[in-house]
């Protein structure tokens, strides 16, 4: 593809993500946190630069890398890229001393819910699939969760969703419980997340609406 095909593809995805935004903070009701969270994706998107420079000024990514944990450079780096943006880092996977490091806090497994994590942390994340997981995630410190999958989605096609329904009661009790829920799995359009409202939902994350 020539570089003028790249960026209008670049320029139709940006357009795509902020109309996707503009619904996400309607879903929210004017809260003024973060309505949108990025994640990475090893397959998908495994690039934390290329997922921040999709991302809008102000909101969150989540870097998955469990492979292999970033060295200290690296992840000095894209803390410093995500600082200049005004978005928060979290780092998937076990604890490590990020904090120091520049990352902002840190994204929960479901595997990862079985012991509490300090506020040293910082801000911490996780996820959740079933009113268990959400309850192990109160428990475990979390400040946000992300409830999934709501819909039908592409990173595991197949998989039974949750729907609206089960997403709005899981959202309710992650409020009741303390954490701001967002809504994570095949939400890709505005419509989608219109498809939310009335379910308390503090936002949405996800993967495709960072790529172009």
């Amino acid at each position: 593809m020539s570089e003028a095909g790249r960026n209008k593809q670049r320029t139709i995805a940006a357009r795509k993500t902020a109309q996707l935004r503009s619904a996400a903070r309607r879903l929210a009701q004017g809260s003024g946190g973060v309505v949108l969270i990025g994640m990475t994706d090893a397959t998908r998107l495994p690039d934390p630069l290329a997922a921040l420079d999709a991302l809008p000024r102000g909101e969150a990514l989540i870097w998955r890398s469990y492979g292999e944990r970033p060295n200290a450079a690296t992840m000095q780096h894209v803390a410093r890229v995500a600082r200049a943006k005004g978005c928060l880092l979290l780092l998937a996977g076990e604890p490590g001393p990020t904090r120091r490091l520049g990352v902002d806090g840190l994204h929960l497994p479901e595997r990862f819910l079985k012991r509490p994590y300090k506020e040293s942390y910082g801000i911490v994340t996780a996820a959740a699939h079933s009113e268990a997981a959400v309850h192990e995630a109160a428990r475990a410190g979390a400040n946000a969760i992300l409830i999934s999958p709501v819909f039908p989605t592409a990173s595991h096609p197949g998989a039974p969703a949750l729907g609206i329904l089960k997403f709005a009661v899981l959202a309710r009790l992650a409020r009741s419980l303390g954490m701001a829920p967002y809504a994570l799995g095949g939400i890709a359009t505005a419509d989608d997340v219109k498809r939310l409202t009335g379910t308390g939902a503090a936002g949405i994350a996800g993967i495709g609406f960072l790529q172009a």
